[in-house]
C-alpha cells in the first residue's frame, strides 16, 4: 500500500477539529476501521519503504504518533509506540523531510518532540515549533515543556500509565486539564 491515500484523508478529509480540538468517538471508530490494520504494519516496520519521500515519512510519523491517540484513547496504546514516533521524527529531520512541507504538515512531523517526556528533547520542540511561526503551536510547545521541565514527564498520564501521582502532580491535574 502507498502512503498516499493516507496523506489525503489526513491532509484533504480532515481537519484541526478532528485533529486536535474535539474528542470525538465517532472519529476514534473510524480511524480504527479504517487504519488499524495499516497501524500495526506501520510498528512493525512493514512500511520503511516510506522513507524514501518526505510525505511518506510524515504518514509513517502520523501513523505511529496521532493514530494511537485515537484508536487507543485512554489507554496506554495511546502511548505505546512514542519512542518509535521521535525515532521516525528525528530521523525525518536529519533527512530534511520537513524542507517544503505546510505549516500543518510540519506541526504533525514535530508533534512526536512535544509528546515526549525528555526535557531535553521538550527544548528542542519548542525550538522547532517556533521555527513556524505560528503562535498558537508554539504556546502549546511552551505548555508542554513547562509541563515536563517541571515534573519530568506528564502527570496526566500517570494513571492510564500505572505511575503513582505526586502530591505536587495530583494537585496540578485539579487545575490542568492535559493532553
Amino acid at each position: 500500500m502507498s502512503w498516499k491515500p493516507f496523506i489525503k484523508f489526513w491532509f484533504k478529509e480532515c481537519g484541526p477539529d478532528q485533529w486536535f480540538f474535539k474528542k470525538r468517538k465517532a472519529f476514534d471508530r473510524l480511524l480504527r476501521k479504517r487504519f488499524l490494520s495499516l497501524y500495526s504494519e506501520v510498528v512493525r516496520g512493514e512500511h520503511a519503504d516510506w522513507r524514501k519521500s518526505p510525505k511518506g515519512r510524515l504518514a509513517e510519523i502520523i501513523i505511529v504518533d496521532q493514530l494511537s491517540r485515537n484508536m487507543f484513547r485512554g489507554t496506554s496504546g495511546m502511548f505505546a509506540y512514542d519512542a518509535l514516533g521521535l525515532a521516525l521524527a528525528q530521523e525525518a529531520l536529519r533527512a530534511g523531510a520537513d524542507k517544503g512541507m505546510s505549516q500543518w504538515e510540519r506541526v504533525f512531523m514535530y508533534l512526536p518532540f512535544m509528546h515526549t517526556e525528555s526535557k531535553k528533547i521538550q527544548r528542542e520542540s519548542l525550538r522547532l515549533f517556533k521555527s513556524i511561526g505560528d503562535k498558537q503551536n508554539t504556546w502549546y510547545a511552551r505548555d508542554h515543556k513547562k509541563i515536563v521541565d517541571r515534573f519530568g514527564r506528564y502527570p496526566h498520564r500517570n494513571r492510564i500509565l500505572g505511575r503513582k501521582s505526586t502530591p505536587a502532580e495530583k494537585k496540578f491535574m485539579r487545575t490542568h486539564k492535559g493532553y
